[in-house]
């Protein structure tokens, strides 16, 4: 039996619990976690923004140590450090197989399977493939990655979503140039990722947006150069710091329709507003036809900051270990499990940058 944070159902409170996992069949790996990422999207799961199997053992941010792999399992070995994977490509559906791997069909299909038991039999699903809220799990051997040498796991976790999200969508999805202007909005975990990403890319002026004026100073860290309350008169305030033109750049890290559409406001004309956030299907962003036409700026989705992480975590690890992004930043709380429901109400509060789960 190890402990786990489990969602009994929508909408319900989590109950940290013992669970009893099953023993790596083929292709499968178990692994001891070092720490897990409280992500907003774990939020977005336990009050059904994001609809998944229940009950389920949430947390999908992670990194651990190989303890136990099945058979047919060869890119990793026990006494591996590795990254939890929640998206993984299955290879072969369409959008794998145009190169769009972080759109893959299939990534999810692990969900709803049996992922473990309570101590009554009760079956769990693993709530983004990996359940990463306990001290082991059992995942799909496509669902680790090689940790990058020289990185502390407990940091490592947190490239499992927050970071390769972040960098994703300054780099594949906006495709930021130097000397160019970005505003993000909202400076939790992704946000402050993407504050230092941009930076990384060589953007000239890096706005940063949120409701706390208590992250100013984290934000700065990361690399933004002004910092901006949010208010109805956000978008002025950007174009005020941008020359009157407004930013090339927004990234949106929120998804609430209000923010959506203030990064839109906030850009130039033929400026590109990138959303990161997740909102509910009820909630609604509205753009006349005309404005479309004037302003001629794009709107682009971002899954998972369009990364294959593959490819992309060696090219974080190097940026990483030499000092141009700074993990342990990001990090504003260390927690045990039983932490995770007060850092789901400091989301929803708007307050501080990543919780991290410590085991």
């Amino acid at each position: 039996m190890v402990r786990a944070a489990v969602l009994p159902a929508v909408g319900a409170p989590l109950e940290i619990t013992g669970i009893e996992l099953p023993e790596p069949g083929p292709g499968r790996v178990r692994v001891r976690l070092a720490a897990a990422g409280v992500c907003h999207s774990d939020l977005s799961l336990s009050d059904g923004t994001m609809r998944v199997p229940v009950p389920a053992v949430l947390g999908h941010e992670g990194a651990g140590t190989v303890v136990a792999v099945g058979e047919g399992v060869t890119h990793v070995a026990t006494g591996d450090g590795v990254v939890l994977n929640w998206a993984p490509s299955c290879g072969s559906c369409h959008h794998c197989g145009i190169g769009e791997v972080w759109l893959c069909a299939n990534a999810l299909s692990g969900a709803a399977g049996i992922h473990a038991r309570t101590a009554d039999g009760t079956e769990l699903h693993p709530g983004l493939n990996v359940a990463a809220f306990a001290q082991e799990t059992v995942v799909a051997a496509n669902c680790v990655l090689p940790a990058p040498d020289g990185i502390p796991l407990t940091d490592a976790a947190l490239l499992g979503c927050a970071v390769l999200t972040g960098y994703g969508a300054v780099h594949h999805s906006a495709r930021v140039r130097p000397d160019e202007s970005v505003v993000v909005f909202g400076i939790g975990g992704v946000g402050l990722a993407v504050l230092q990403s941009a930076r990384i890319a060589g953007a000239s002026k890096i706005i940063a947006v949120d409701v706390s004026p208590e992250k100013e100073e984290l934000a700065r860290q990361a690399g933004a150069t002004d910092y901006v309350i949010a208010s109805d008169t956000t978008p002025r305030a950007i174009r005020g710091l941008t020359g009157g033109q407004g930013a090339d750049v927004a990234i949106e890290c929120v998804g609430r329709p209000t923010t959506i559409r203030g990064a839109w406001d906030s850009t130039r004309r033929g400026g590109r507003t990138t959303v990161v956030g997740i909102g509910g299907k009820d909630q609604l962003v509205s753009f006349n036809a005309l404005e479309i036409f004037h302003w001629g700026r794009s709107l682009t989705g971002c899954v998972y900051g369009n990364s294959d992480p593959a490819r992309d975590l060696p090219v974080l690890a190097e940026h990483i270990l030499a000092g141009r992004f700074d993990l342990s930043m990001m990090v504003t709380e260390r927690i045990a499990l039983d932490g995770i429901p007060a850092a789901f109400g400091n989301m929803i509060a708007g307050k501080g940058g990543r919780a991290l789960v410590v085991f």
